[in-house]
């Protein structure tokens, strides 16, 4: 493991890693909680990683803007609104999550997650490589389980995040996009 001296530190001075991984939703509310289901199963496979911090951003706030801005790259997971099929999956890059923010409400966070990027900007420091990993939700009402097309999205959009990990350079023309199921990805 590097030693801490060597790793950047943000405007808070705690120390930070190359990539921040940010799980967004709200668990309560079924596919809602996608994002954050996505991002502890992440934690598990990629604990002890020297490079890439995941954080279960819950229903995100503004303290999140110092890390995202200590960032170098940032991926974010959410449920998406993206017109398609339950529990697809598609990855968005770069100029692509800033435009969506223009774009009719994408995601049930999508108003704080604007003002937090924004945020980040004001600061000076929005992380260069950015990408959205979305997935379609079926339903956001009450309850713990996200649906079944849903819980079947969640191993892709692992494997979505982990192949931006693995990449040296984001750009629009590595962006995925997945179905609910294996022979659709």
């Amino acid at each position: 493991m590097a030693p801490f001296g060597r790793l950047p530190r943000d405007l808070l001075g705690r120390y930070v890693k190359k990539t921040l991984v940010l799980g967004i939703g709200n668990v309560l509310l079924s596919d809602d909680g996608a994002g954050v289901h996505v991002a502890r199963k992440l934690a598990q496979d990629l604990a002890g990683s020297e490079d890439v911090e995941v954080i279960d951003g819950g229903t995100l706030s503004f303290t999140l803007a110092p890390l995202i801005s200590a960032a170098q790259r940032l991926i974010i997971l959410d449920a998406t609104e993206l017109g398609l099929s339950p529990g697809t999956v598609q990855t968005f890059v770069g100029a692509e999550v800033d435009g969506l923010f223009g774009r009719t409400r994408l995601t049930v966070h999508e108003v704080n997650l604007r003002d937090v990027l924004d945020i980040a900007r004001l600061m000076g420091a929005i992380p260069a490589e950015r990408a959205l990993v979305g997935i379609q939700p079926a339903s956001l009402g009450w309850g713990m389980v996200p649906t079944p097309a849903v819980s079947s999205a969640l191993e892709h959009a692992t494997g979505n995040v982990l192949e931006l990990l693995a990449s040296s350079h984001w750009c629009a023309t590595n962006a995925l996009q997945t179905g609910s199921r294996p022979e659709n990805r």
